[in-house]
């Protein structure tokens, strides 16, 4: 007899449907799964079989011949488990299921029959939305996070046996409902501000600057001057996360296995801080059946590489197309996937390989071309990515002695907002522009127009403080920042002036190399 079974399986952040069919017939006994799985899928014949034999039903001692639909792209993955032991006891007679057809059944089977939690839930479930499907059988663990696709009823089951009673019509099992606003708005709440920072003002401010542009920032100081601090803060001043942007967001940490039960719904920009010993593959994402990388998990958010002369140089160079382009694309023998990539880079890194060359109360171990070497580590092409370079220095006793809480998250936010709102009026009419820093020239020659007075600074601080031509351009984009910052329809010399002290640390000025 021949049963099907509907699932589903995730391909990139993105699902697609599975047809698992099972088919028993009089042979020799033997068990054989066909259409490309991974060893994971064919392991799943001796979870499947334990499963039914400890939940009370018999294991046909037949020729078994599970095929999984379509048969030419692969499947990984232990979330075939449920839909093959369902679709087994459908075959041997054992069970009667009316319209099967109206449900996807995911989840993995532990040895006495108990479902356990998959992998990209959210994923699988806005696809059943999208295709129309009446529901989903997935592990209770999975039901909060599969709610958040509203429109599809999502029906939890803790094992085997549940699953074939709700579907035999012999239990009722209430679809699991979430209020998404309210999970949204109670999630969005972070556990760090800017009032925790002590001193270091002009910091806050050239952080301020880059989260109303969308810039790039690169920190340079001492150990132990709070550059770390400053930056996990940074998530905290960017604009609230739409619930579009959320979802997507959430999808990437649900493939990747990384987000909480509790936490089903990510409504906080991601903040991503990998080891510098990390891999192209864990930067980029890859490996022999690709996932995403940690650009991808920053998506929507900020991407931090604390130390950044320590990362392996032709990782850092995998950095430039996402960069770039705002998605990674990861090509195999059998498929090609693009996972996106939108993020802010904030990088910090020591003056020296000592750590001490701009600390004026510690002296400096270091030999002019050690520092020349250890700072050469950083391409240019990647320097010439970052729009913000700022020195941050070490406090005084002062400063770590005040007491007055520092200027807060919230209100720095707010500024941040409204110079947002001026950038998306200002590209409506541009899909690929969201904000300043993505403004390519001719974007610039239109919104970044100096007048005589502006002109003459620019030229005589490139000219006097050898600023590199790459700096020209960023210059412009972060001073029409500047100008949104303070709601001025134009450029002026104010702004142009800030900007140029955010480029005092252009590869030209560096100890003079």
């Amino acid at each position: 007899m021949l049963a099907k079974i509907r699932s589903m399986a995730v391909l990139g952040i993105d699902a697609f449907e599975i047809g698992i069919e099972a088919d028993i017939y009089e042979m020799l006994p033997g068990f054989m799964i066909v259409g490309l799985p991974d060893g994971a899928v064919r392991e799943s014949k001796e979870r499947v079989m334990s499963a039914i034999k400890n939940c009370g039903f018999e294991f046909p001692s037949r020729k078994v011949t599970i095929n999984m639909a379509p048969a030419d792209m692969k499947k990984e993955g232990s979330a075939f488990d449920l839909p093959i032991a369902v679709g087994l006891l459908m075959a041997s007679s054992q069970i009667t299921i009316n319209n099967p057809e109206k449900y996807i059944l995911t989840g993995e089977l532990s040895l006495d029959g108990t479902v356990k939690p998959v992998k990209g839930i959210l994923s699988m479930a806005i696809k059943a939305r999208e295709l129309g499907i009446e529901g989903m059988i997935v592990p209770k663990e999975n039901s909060m996070e599969a709610s958040v696709a509203e429109g599809v009823n999502v029906y939890p089951v803790s094992s085997l046996t549940e699953a074939i009673e709700f579907l035999s019509d012999n239990l009722d099992i209430v679809p699991f409902k979430t209020d998404l606003n309210e999970l949204f708005n109670q999630a969005r709440q972070y556990t760090i501000d800017f009032r925790d920072v002590k001193g270091q003002e002009h910091i806050k401010r050239a952080l301020l600057v880059a989260a109303a542009g969308g810039h790039n920032i690169l920190l340079v100081g001492p150990p132990g001057s709070g550059k770390t601090m400053l930056a996990r803060r940074l998530p905290t001043i960017l604009p609230d996360l739409s619930l579009d942007e959320a979802l997507e967001t959430t999808k990437i940490h649900s493939v990747s296995g990384l987000l909480d039960t509790s936490t089903p719904l990510l409504a906080v920009r991601p903040f991503r801080s990998p080891h510098h010993t990390i891999s192209d593959a864990g930067l980029i994402g890859g490996g022999s059946y690709p996932r995403p990388g940690e650009v991808s998990l920053s998506h929507h958010g900020v991407l931090f590489l604390d130390e950044l002369p320590e990362f392996n140089k032709n990782v850092l160079e995998n950095l430039r197309q996402p960069l770039e382009d705002g998605r990674v694309t990861i090509s195999r023998a059998l498929m090609s996937l693009s996972y996106p990539a939108r993020f802010m880079l904030a990088v910090a890194l020591n003056p020296c390989p000592c750590g001490y060359y701009t600390d004026p109360r510690h002296k400096c171990s270091c030999r002019p071309d050690q520092i020349q070497k250890y700072m050469a580590k950083i391409s240019g092409p990647l320097l010439d990515r970052i729009d913000i370079h700022t020195e941050v220095p070490a406090l005084t006793y002062e400063e770590l002695a005040q007491k007055t809480p520092g200027q807060d998250s919230e209100s720095m936010r707010v500024r941040v907002m409204d110079a947002r709102a001026i950038q998306i009026q200002r590209f409506k009419k541009d899909k690929k522009v969201f904000c300043n820093a993505h403004m390519e020239s001719r974007h610039i020659r239109k919104y970044c127009n100096l007048e005589d007075g502006c002109q003459q600074l620019l030229r005589s601080a490139i000219e006097k403080l050898g600023l590199s031509a790459r700096a020209y351009d960023r210059i412009l984009k972060v001073s029409r920042t500047i100008a949104d910052l303070d709601k001025s329809e134009h450029i002026q010399s104010p702004h142009i002036s800030e900007a140029i002290q955010y480029r005092s640390l252009d590869r030209k000025l560096w100890i003079g190399g």
